[in-house]
Formats: C-alpha cells, structure tokens, sequence
C-alpha cells in the first residue's frame, strides 16, 4: 500500500473491511497494556518491540485503586495482588537510620477506595501482564527507523528491512520515542509543531535501581513483617536519596536517585538514553556503595550489600527526564505513556498514568466504526488527549513536588516541613485527589466503587458506550440495507430467470411449430 500524505481527510480504499488494524511500537508497560486490552476486542494489533529479548529490569512498582478496577476487568487483579506487598506507608529516615516521620495513607485508602496499595517488583508486574497477550502478537528486535502517517494508511520501516502496514500506529516506545521523532520532525516541516515540543528534554536526575535475590529474614528482619517497608532516607549534604521495599517474593528493590549539578549533567551525557541499561551502572554503584539502609538487622546495612546480593544484570542506570509533550497525536498516529509525559520517578504516578493512557485509548479505539475514516481516527484521539491531559498535568506538577520533597537545600526542607505537619484533613484531601481518578474499559463487566468516596467521571465510559451503540444501530441499518439489497437484486434475477425461462419456451414452441410444417 502507498502511504499518501496529501489524503488528509479522505477515505483511502485499502482499510480493512471491518476494525482498523493497530501498530505498537515499544513493549514497556504501556504498550503491553494496550495489548492486553485490545486482546479483548475484536481489534486486530501487533506490537512491536527494539529488544531482541524481555529484559526483567527496574524496581518496583506502586499500584492501587487507581488500577484496581481495569485489573479485576482483565481478571489479573488476584495475581497482581498476591505477587505484591501491602503497602500502608512511606517511612522518611535520615542517614543515622532514624525514621523522622512516616507519611500513613493504608487504612484511609482501603475503607475510602475499596483497596489495598501495594508495592509490585517492576519484572513480576510485566510477567503477568506479558501472559496476556499471545506470543505471536510480539515482534522482537524490531527499532523502527521511520513511518508514512496518511489518509489512508500507516506504513512502518524497521531496520531490518521489513515494513509494516495499518491503519493506526501508536507509539508506546518512550521516553525517546521513534514515533514521536518521526512525527514531529513530519510536523515540523509543515509548520505544525509547537516550539516547546522541539526542545530537548530536560533533566536533573539520574537513577540506580535493582532488585536483590530471594533473601533469608533472619538476615533482613524487615522481610518478616506483613506490609511492604516503604523506606526513603535523604542524604545529609550529599546529592543522593535512596529509597528500598521488601517484597512478597522477599527480595529488596531499591533505587538510588542523584541528583545533578552542572559538571555531573556533562557526565551524565555520556550514557544517556531512554533505556533501562546495565552497562553504565558500574561507576555509580561505586559512589553509593556506602550508603546506610534500615533491615531491622545487622547483617545487611548498606546499599552496597543489597547490590552484592543483586544478580548484575538486574541493576541498572538510567537518566529521567521529565516533560508534558502539547502534541500528542496527528491524523493516525498518537503517543501514550512516556512518549508524550514523561513524569520524574519520585512522584510514583509514571506507571500509573502509562496504564491510564491505554485504558483510555483501547476504549476510544474500540468505539470507531467499521472502517473508519481518518477524520473518525482524529475525533478518536482528540477525545483521548482531552480526557487525559487534565489528570496527567495534575500528575506532572505533584512529582514536581514530590521530587522536591526529596532534594537537598532550603526549598526541600519547607516542603518536607510542610509534608511532615500536614493536618489529617489535608492529608485525606491529598490521598482523594491521588486515588479517585479509576479509569476502566467500557467494553468489558464495569466494577462498582467498592468505598466510600465515588470514583472521578470517566468520559470515555459513557461516550464510547454511546458510539458503540450508534455503530450498532448503523451497522444493524446498514446491514438491513444489504439484506434489502440483496433481496431486491435476488429478486430481478429470479424475475430475469423466470423471463428468459419464457423466451427459451416460446422459442422451442416457435421451433417445433415450424419443424411441423415442414414435414407435413
């Protein structure tokens, strides 16, 4: 098929005959999601994936009711729950291993929003999800070098030589995004991008993460206990904050953020990129070896103990940026997760939201009509982007703070002043506003609010279920149209049959007629 960019708003000839087909690129959380969303619908999707292989990298993962309920539709609530920890609190300690307060958000979030928070190992999150969806979807060592974003079609390169066709690519590949690249550097020559989507991403941090080996409790006494501890210390004058969980599966994830002055960014520039890697980590995991940590032991007392007790290939390094994208998506293409927001990892909400977004888009892909035009297409991802970026730039400017919180200078104490003496009511009101906005899909079972507060309007609910009812009816038109049709032409044809079956008659009459005239 040829991409033709001049159809703008046209119906091309080579859609699909029923649903548009779906191009994921990046298998990160975001895009498994939207795979395992899509999985339930008719919605034929491939994904597509750099790697050559899964790589279980990162630490771990705070989830909550603000995913409860899409869990529960796609029926993996239960062993995500159970491969987790509950997770009641943050406990914030200095370097003496003192804890000096305890930000406490358990018992309120379950008897207000019907669920537990818990801490997940990032491996143990994209293993349950990744079963979800069939081995054949997936197309490993994929990097996708360059796309036509049409009228009528979507086309993808990858550097392999091969090419992909359909009819709506997302990219779901990060926060260095080849979708994004492709697309702006398209709009930017048609004078069509915003200045501040040109710019490079910011950044200040840089981060080490991991996840030890199963350990023995006698020498980390804080595995015995029944909640995840949830514990930060913040360094005293030195430009680290280092924050660790147990586990269900009793390893220790942790992660170690620093944070960069002039000189340390330069250096920083060296290894940067969008990919969690193990290669640079070497020279980090120096610097911070000495750092103190809280086991309820002796045993194990430093971040350099959790690193010996770390296979090698489950620490990593990485830079986080942290940038709201304007331009989300532009005729058949659209951006999700840290393709289009990247969130600073202090906050906690950067999974979260990359759930939200595929949630929200699997809902407005699945209400499109039967081939759908490309102007449907745009409408489609115009509702998204309006339905998310309220919730994402609230989450945008709270990991602002948070990230605050956790830096060294005057500004980071007020705010941890102001955080450690906050009033219950505010601290309620806070936790409100984190945990009710609880999107799920409007073409699977909806789950009831199971507390006390309603969860947040959920517009791609209500509209999409209202667009699949008109696509129903529509269709239901259309197809009594063609049945209608097809009777009418049945008809004439059976009319024609009847009428030729009449002429064949007389004409073999007339001919026996005239044979006997002839022999007598």
């Amino acid at each position: 098929m040829e991409i033709n960019p001049d159809l703008m708003y046209k119906q091309g000839p080579n859609l699909a005959n029923k649903r548009p087909k779906v191009l994921i690129i990046g298998a990160g959380l975001a895009g498994i999601t939207l795979a395992m969303l899509l999985e339930r619908t008719n919605i034929p999707y491939e994904i597509f994936e750099r790697a050559a292989a899964v790589k279980p990298l990162g630490s771990a993962i705070f989830l909550n009711s603000t995913t409860a309920k899409v869990f529960k539709q796609c029926g993996v609530y239960d062993e995500l729950f159970a491969s987790g920890k509950i997770t009641r609190c943050i406990q914030i300690a200095n370097e003496n291993r003192e804890i000096e307060y305890i930000l406490d958000y358990g018992e309120d979030a379950l008897k207000m929003f019907g669920s537990h928070g818990y801490i997940l190992s990032r491996p143990r999150l994209y293993e349950i999800l990744l079963a979800q969806v069939p081995k054949e979807r997936f197309h490993m060592g994929k990097k996708m070098l360059s796309m036509e974003n049409g009228g009528n079609g979507v086309l993808v390169r990858f550097s392999d030589g091969t090419t992909e066709e359909g009819d709506i690519l997302v990219g779901a590949d990060g926060a260095y995004s080849a979708v994004r690249q492709n697309l702006y550097a398209k709009l930017k020559k048609l004078n069509k991008l915003p200045k501040s989507d040109a710019l490079p991403l910011p950044y200040s941090t840089t981060c080490l993460v991991g996840q030890t080996r199963p350990l023995d409790p006698e020498d980390f006494p804080n595995l015995k206990e029944k909640t995840c501890q949830f514990i930060r210390i913040l360094g005293d004058h030195k430009p680290y904050t280092w924050t660790f969980f147990t586990t269900a599966a009793n390893t220790v994830c942790f992660s170690i953020i620093e944070f960069l002055d002039e000189e340390t960014r330069k250096l920083s520039d060296t290894f940067r990129t969008s990919e969690w890697g193990t290669d640079a980590a070497g020279a980090m995991i120096e610097q911070v070896r000495h750092l103190p940590i809280i086991s309820g032991g002796d045993k194990i007392t430093t971040v350099g103990d959790l690193i010996d007790l770390t296979p090698r290939e489950y620490v990593s390094k990485v830079v986080y940026e942290e940038k709201l994208f304007k331009t989300w998506h532009h005729m058949r293409t659209v951006l999700i997760g840290d393709a289009c927001h990247k969130l600073n990892p202090a906050g906690g909400s950067g999974a979260a939201n990359a759930i939200h977004d595929a949630v929200t888009l699997a809902n407005y892909i699945n209400a499109l009509p039967t081939q759908p035009s490309v102007e449907d297409i745009h409408r489609a991802f115009k509702d998204y982007k309006r339905e998310r970026i309220p919730w994402v730039t609230e989450a945008f400017e709270s990991s602002a703070i948070f990230r605050t919180m956790v830096e060294t200078g005057i500004k980071a104490k007020m705010v941890r002043y102001v955080s450690k003496n906050m009033p219950s009511f505010m601290n309620r009101k806070m936790l409100v506003r984190m945990a009710i906005n609880q999107p799920q899909c409007s073409f699977l079972p909806l789950i009831d609010d199971a507390g006390t507060h309603k969860s947040a309007k959920q517009p791609s609910v209500a509209q999409t279920l209202k667009m699949i009812e008109e696509n129903k009816t529509r269709d239901d038109a259309n197809a009594k149209k063609r049945t209608a049709q097809r009777a009418k032409q049945f008809a004439l044809a059976e009319k024609d049959r009847e009428e030729r079956a009449e002429e064949i008659a007389q004409a073999k009459a007339e001919m026996a007629a005239a044979s006997g005239v002839r022999l007598s």
